[in-house]
């Protein structure tokens, strides 16, 4: 059985996950970030967050605050709270820490943790990533992973409208 403090003990606050990171560079581990919403899991997400990882040695996702998602998507979302999206990818084996940040994007997260690799899913290019220019100038990478086909948050929701319309 897990230890119950397996999946909490992977949300961190700034402040600690900095510390952390300096840890793991300590043992030349490459550290990947990416971030998002992840509203409702779905496989993929999973495809692209095991990819990302598969590029480094620790995989952090910066996750958005609800009140980031709600300014970003509308104000009937999330539909899932910080809290449960946390830790539903707090569950994954191969997801390192998780860093919630209220802002609409990860600026600043990213340029306290300056990252080794940027990961962001097919949807983006490299000049679109926010966050990009601060990484390459610490002499990190950028990777686009492309999507799963058939998978996203917007068309789940869809569906469920209109199976709940009929």
């Amino acid at each position: 059985m897990l230890n119950p403090d397996y999946i909490s003990g992977k949300v961190f606050e700034i402040n600690s996950l900095v510390e952390n990171i300096e840890l793991w560079r300590k043992k030349n581990e490459r550290i990947v970030f990416t971030n998002g919403c992840f509203d409702i899991l779905h496989p993929g997400h999973i495809d692209y967050l095991l990819k990302a990882r598969l590029l480094g040695d620790k995989l952090i996702i910066g996750l958005n605050s609800d009140e980031s998602v709600s300014r970003l998507k509308g104000p009937n979302r999330p539909i899932n709270s910080q809290t449960f999206r946390a830790t539903m990818l707090g569950a994954l084996a191969f997801v390192d820490a998780i860093v919630i940040f209220n802002e609409d994007t990860p600026f600043q997260l990213i340029s306290n943790l300056l990252p080794d690799i940027l990961v962001k899913g097919g949807d983006y290019s490299k000049e679109t990533i926010v966050g990009a220019d601060i990484v390459e100038n610490n002499g990190g990478k950028i990777v686009v992973l492309p999507f799963l086909e058939g998978f996203s948050t917007s068309n789940i929701i869809s569906k469920i409208k209109q199976n709940y319309e009929r």
